[in-house]
Formats: structure tokens, C-alpha cells, sequence
């Protein structure tokens, strides 16, 4: 699976504007790559996150899949469209979508963990499920940004079987080793391609180095920390020499570990 990762720079709660940007970056990435899979950003639609949700979030999803279902179809490619800060019936959420090829809603997350030192649990509601998908016959799931830092949440999805991991994000420059640090650890405690694609926001000092990252840690390919498009070729037999190899599935002890305590 050939992937593009495009790490977006957006504007504050200019919907229109970054509605239309993403589009572009879409259609440039396919032109200029071919990929199967396009990935974009977390909240692009409104950046991380302006004062004035009720002005710019999107309700129910209804214009991301307005505008990303047919442009998928359109040009035969999944379109991992990131998160966009969305209005639903009891609350706004930070909510990802994948559209398949046909342009079909392959997956959808509501992100569970805000992020608490910026306010973010306050302002959106928390997702209550995890989110595991198909795209091209492989196992897909999806995480937002700060749950990177909650190892379960991945290992409870990759004990169900995963091939590929997205994770958009809007991260901040200043904690850009840590981002580095347990995308890595991510992809290789669970043996498995993780695909990483940050925000270059200037507004918010987004640091960017989206990666795409092999199931041994390695970086398939890496950005800096503007505005860019990456793309690697994931090789899925990778995933099955290494699980052959040092099988850490197979080596678990369940009965030892306890993830419940408060």
C-alpha cells in the first residue's frame, strides 16, 4: 500500500478556507504520488481549536463526507481524512473519518482522550470506542494525537488484529521528541506499520515531522516542519517476519498485568 501523509498548515477557525486547502493538497497528492491512501491532519477544519466551536464545526460530519466521499470515489483513493471538530447532538466532538474508494465511511472515531492542560476535555466530549476498519483488505485503526499516550488503547486494538495504525495529530513543536518517541514505540510494541500525520499549523505552532513508520521502528519516510506531502510503500509481509520472529504476541502473560487500577 502506497501511502501520502499530508501534514496540513490550516487556519483558526476559517472552515471555508481550510476546507478548500485540504481539497487542493488531496488532489496534488494524488496527481503528484498515486497513492492508495491519502492522509490528512487532526481538527484541520478549524485548527486546535478556536474559542468559537458553534461557528465552525462541523454538524454531524455532513459536510467532510459532502465533500470527501465523492472525492475519494472520484479518484479511486481511501482518503484517511484526519479529525475535524464536529457538532453533534449533545456536545462537540474531535472526530476522525476514513473513506474507502467507492466512498463509503470506512471507519469513524470520536477521539477518548482530550487533552486536560489545554482545555480540551472541555470543550469536547469524549469517544467511548475504539475504531477498527478495512482498506484494501488490510486492518486499519485510528487514534487522535494525545491518545497516543495511552499504550492500551493501541495494544487493545492490536490484540484484535491490526496491519496499520493512523494516527493525525496537532502537536505542539516544542514536544516534537516526544511525538517521535511513541509513534516508534507504538509501531514497534505492536509490530505494525504506523502512519503519522501531524499539523504544520502556524497559528497554533504545530512542529509537524509527520512519519511513516515500519513495523521494525524505522522511518519509511519523514517531514520536517512545514507545510509538506510524504509518501512510502508499506510492504505487509514485513508485519508477518517479525511477528514469526519475535512473536510478543505469543509471549504475552495477561494474568500479570493490570490496566483497571485508578
Amino acid at each position: 500500500m502506497k501511502i501520502s501523509c499530508i501534514q496540513m498548515d490550516m487556519r483558526l477557525g476559517a472552515a471555508d478556507e481550510n476546507f478548500a486547502h485540504a481539497e487542493e493538497l488531496v488532489r496534488q497528492a494524488v496527481q503528484a504520488e498515486r497513492p492508495d491512501t491519502v492522509v490528512l491532519p487532526e481538527t484541520w477544519n478549524t485548527g486546535f481549536f478556536p474559542k468559537d466551536l458553534e461557528s465552525c464545526a462541523d454538524r454531524d460530519g455532513e459536510r467532510t463526507k459532502a465533500v470527501f466521499s465523492p472525492l475519494a470515489r472520484e479518484l479511486n483513493v481511501n482518503i484517511v481524512c484526519g479529525s475535524v471538530a464536529t457538532q453533534k447532538a449533545d456536545g462537540f466532538y474531535n472526530t476522525a473519518y476514513a473513506f474507502d474508494r467507492t466512498g463509503a465511511v470506512a471507519g469513524e472515531y470520536d477521539k477518548t482522550h482530550g487533552f486536560s492542560p489545554s482545555g480540551e476535555h472541555e470543550a469536547f466530549r469524549a469517544g467511548n470506542r475504539t475504531c477498527r476498519f478495512q482498506l484494501d483488505g488490510r486492518s486499519c485503526g485510528l487514534i487522535i494525537c494525545y491518545d497516543i499516550r495511552f499504550p492500551e488503547l493501541t495494544r487493545t486494538m492490536a490484540l484484535e488484529g491490526l496491519d496499520l495504525l493512523f494516527v493525525p495529530a496537532q502537536w505542539p513543536a516544542k514536544r516534537t521528541m516526544h511525538l517521535e518517541t511513541l509513534a516508534r514505540a507504538r509501531a514497534i510494541e505492536n509490530q505494525m506499520f504506523l502512519v503519522l500525520c501531524n499539523s504544520a499549523a502556524s497559528d497554533t505552532a504545530c512542529g509537524g515531522h509527520s512519519a511513516i513508520i515500519d513495523p521494525w521502528g524505522e522511518y519509511l519516510a519523514r517531514a520536517g516542519s512545514g507545510e509538506a506531502t510524504i509518501t512510502g510503500t508499506l510492504d505487509f509481509s514485513v508485519i508477518e517476519g517479525i511477528r514469526s520472529s519475535i512473536n510478543v504476541f505469543r509471549d504475552r502473560r495477561p494474568e500479570l498485568y493490570r490496566t483497571d487500577r485508578t
